[in-house]
């Protein structure tokens, strides 16, 4: 069997016999401390299969289109489109991402609030019609440059307003505008979109008022002559079962009241988080260390109004594999990567920053570590979503190495589901870790 590369320093591992992911990291953190201690990333391949068999039992009905700039790696688009996701494209260079991993047309999406004219003209050009419109300039901009596209209308949601204090799709008032100068354009409206984040604290309450609105803009739409038959509840899937299950247990009852099966109408979902956070770990390597006296207020701390906490350097940091956390998305402790670490050590208040010395190259702030010495290795998981395009994005010489893995039951699983890789992936190479 043919191993896998994005780039040259990108393998796959084909663990066999008992071999676990733990023991990959293992390995690779050894070869590190003989080198020069670089960061690196983990991918398990396995866990976008169990992610889209999770997603398949508990949300059959709804049909998944991964947001490419999720996280854009070659391998994982790959496995994705070989399992027959659609994809939700941003600009030109995604658009040529899915097309190039024998995507259809048909299942790309060209989202995006203001899109470039390039972007417009290049879906016209590769037969993509399905796009993403909110407004009025943005439609006559479609109109002129894609006289072929199919829109589906943003609309606008209180849940979605209440997180960011910039406008974001079109209120209903505003839709049954659109829908008038669509038809007056001669441009196609197919569909709504929308989207509720996943901080929503109540999603019955968020996907009902939503539902409702987009059910209202496809009986306007079907009275100004319309055939709209896409609806796309958005994203917001954390990548928990829970989460997706209470997504679930919201949207089931609405669907069926509103755009029940017979009606013909098609649903759509983005999950990104959920597909690809779980999938990757990321190694990184303590490069500094300080010790702080910290002076407590005595009433919330007892007697004992001082205590020690330890600032720790990494060699990774905000304007890397952690950029994210400059989007306010929190960042989890990492674990302790230690060969013999005693059961009853201490843990310490620490904060762990990157290697930049600036002020906002904290990565997490204040969590319990034991005491770590410089050269240490800390393992962040969770780290799939919106976390390695900084990397990917840097020159050959800073990108972190990213390692797949795939266990044989697994790679069985892959190859029975129709997920076909060796066939299209250059540059492969094939590394088997057996007990």
């Amino acid at each position: 069997m043919k191993g896998l590369a994005d780039k040259p320093n990108d393998i796959v591992e084909l663990l066999e016999g008992g071999v676990t992911l733990e023991d990959v990291i293992d390995g690779h953190i050894y070869e590190q401390a003989l080198v020069e201690k670089s960061a690196f990333v983990v991918g398990d391949l396995g866990a976008l299969m169990r992610q889209h068999a999770c997603w398949q039992s508990i949300v059959p009905q709804l049909q998944p289109y991964y947001p490419v700039k999720c996280n854009s790696s070659p391998v994982v688009l790959q496995v994705l489109a070989s399992l027959g996701l659609g994809f939700v494209c941003t600009n030109k260079a995604e658009m040529n991402l899915a097309l190039d991993h024998g995507v259809s047309p048909e299942n790309i999406i060209l989202s995006g609030v203001c899109k470039q004219l390039a972007h417009i003209k290049h879906a016209a050009k590769n037969n993509i019609q399905y796009l993403v419109c909110e407004n009025e300039a943005e439609l006559a901009k479609i109109s002129r440059l894609h006289h072929s596209a199919k829109l589906l209308l943003q609309l606008t949601t209180d849940a979605h307003a209440a997180e960011t204090s910039m406008a974001f799709g079109s209120s209903l008032k505003s839709c049954r505008h659109l829908l008038e100068v669509a038809k007056d354009q001669g441009v196609q409206v197919v569909g709504v979109t929308f989207t509720i984040p996943s901080s929503c604290s109540d999603l019955q309450q968020a996907y009902t008022h939503a539902l409702s609105d987009a059910r209202c803009v496809f009986d306007m739409g079907v009275d100004l002559g319309f055939n709209l038959n896409i609806l796309d509840i958005g994203g917001g899937f954390t990548g928990s079962e829970f989460q997706l299950r209470q997504v679930e247990s919201a949207v089931r009852p609405l669907l069926d009241a509103y755009f029940p099966p017979l009606s013909g109408v098609q649903v759509l979902a983005q999950p990104g988080t959920f597909y690809v956070a779980s999938a990757f770990s990321l190694a990184v390597n303590v490069i500094g260390k300080k010790m702080v006296t910290c002076h407590w207020d005595s009433l919330t701390q007892g007697d004992n109004n001082e205590d020690t906490e330890f600032l720790y350097y990494m060699n990774e940091g905000v304007y890397g594999p952690f950029s994210c956390k400059l989007l306010g998305n929190s960042i989890a402790a990492p674990s302790v990567h230690k060969h013999v670490l005693c059961a009853e050590e201490t843990a310490y208040p620490s904060s762990l920053c990157g290697p930049s010395l600036d002020d906002l190259d904290q990565v997490v702030e204040r969590c319990l570590l034991p005491e770590l010495s410089v050269g240490d290795w800390l393992l962040f998981s969770n780290m799939g979503a919106y976390s390695l395009e900084e990397s990917i994005c840097l020159s050959d010489s800073h990108q972190l190495p990213i390692y797949y893995t795939v266990s044989t039951s697994d790679w069985y699983e892959m190859q029975e589901a129709g997920v076909a890789l060796d066939s299209t992936m250059k540059n492969v190479s094939m590394v088997h870790y057996s007990a």
